[in-house]
């Protein structure tokens, strides 16, 4: 089965401080980066690094462009339809590390510039069976108009609606997965879930609007799913976080990993969660994300 996975490439600006300064107050921090990062790129190259077989849907800019790409493939991502821009730059992302926690601000760049066309030429080698990856830091209307063209072609749809905006009602029923965090499920649904009888209450309100499954990342609670009316809970494995960025993408990506290769849910869950707590233990974003043999 392939993967195609349509969003954002950012290019992340790394910076470690020992605490958020208030408002006018300048800080020192340290151990600055560059790292290849963009929510869809990550997820993509969690699909790559473990083993599956997948293609990346999106735009870089100038800036950045280049080298977007090319840690990509180097990753094993098809990057065919991964358009360059010209006088825009690639999306930004500037993010603030404190206590192995993160601050993110983006700048959307060349992910705002994805067409239905585009998507249109990737999907053309598109199979039914074959899974689609979106999240939302592209247009809203490119997100539907992936999860809808996915499901017209037969493919299995996910959406991680991260980071949370509004979303037409529309969009929910060309959603076979919807995996949001803790956060974005609350925004949702207006429920926070802590534990199994949140976690139900969201994904049945959720499965109102046409979601046929919630799958809820639980941080180090661990994840939650409600699959045909079954509930699924899965344990994080124990570490110590030194950088949370990337983690939920992995988790996304590994999670379809498994699935394509024909894992249960709850033992697509174990899997996703084993590679995210690999990527927490690691500074960056693509970088911090374990190949497949890590997993052993």
């Amino acid at each position: 089965m392939k993967v195609f996975v349509v969003g954002s490439l950012n290019m992340d600006l790394v910076v470690r401080a020992p605490y958020m300064p208030e408002n006018g107050v300048t800080i020192s921090g340290e151990g600055f980066m560059t790292n290849p990062g963009g929510k869809g790129a990550n997820q993509a190259a969690a699909v790559g690094k473990l083993g599956g077989d997948v293609r990346m849907v999106g735009c870089v800019g100038e800036a950045f462009g280049d080298e977007l790409k090319k840690t990509l493939s180097d990753y094993r991502v098809n990057v065919d339809n991964v358009e360059k821009l010209s006088g825009v730059s690639s999306g930004i992302a500037v993010i603030v590390v404190v206590d192995g926690d993160n601050r993110i601000i983006l700048d959307a760049g060349a992910n705002g510039r994805i067409t239905e066309a585009l998507i249109d030429k990737a999907f053309e080698n598109a199979s039914a069976g074959d899974y689609v990856i979106t999240q939302l830091e592209v247009a809203t209307e490119i997100v539907e108009y992936a999860l809808k063209k996915g499901k017209e072609k037969g493919m299995v749809t996910v959406l991680n609606p991260a980071p949370a905006k509004a979303l037409p009602e529309s969009i929910f029923a060309y959603c076979d997965y919807f995996v949001p965090n803790q956060s974005e499920a609350e925004f949702y649904t207006g429920i926070y879930p802590k534990d199994e009888g949140s976690a139900k209450k969201c994904a049945l309100y959720l499965a109102k609007n046409g979601v046929k499954s919630v799958l809820i990342t639980l941080g180090k609670e661990g994840s939650a799913c409600i699959e045909n009316g079954k509930y699924i809970k899965v344990n994080a494995e124990k570490v110590t976080a030194v950088d949370t960025t990337a983690a939920g993408d992995t988790y996304v990506g590994a999670f379809v990993t498994a699935l394509c290769e024909g894992k249960t849910t709850e033992d697509a869950m174990k899997f996703a969660s084993m590679a995210s707590a690999i990527t927490v233990t690691r500074a960056g974003a693509q970088r911090s994300i374990p190949w497949r043999d890590e997993l052993k």
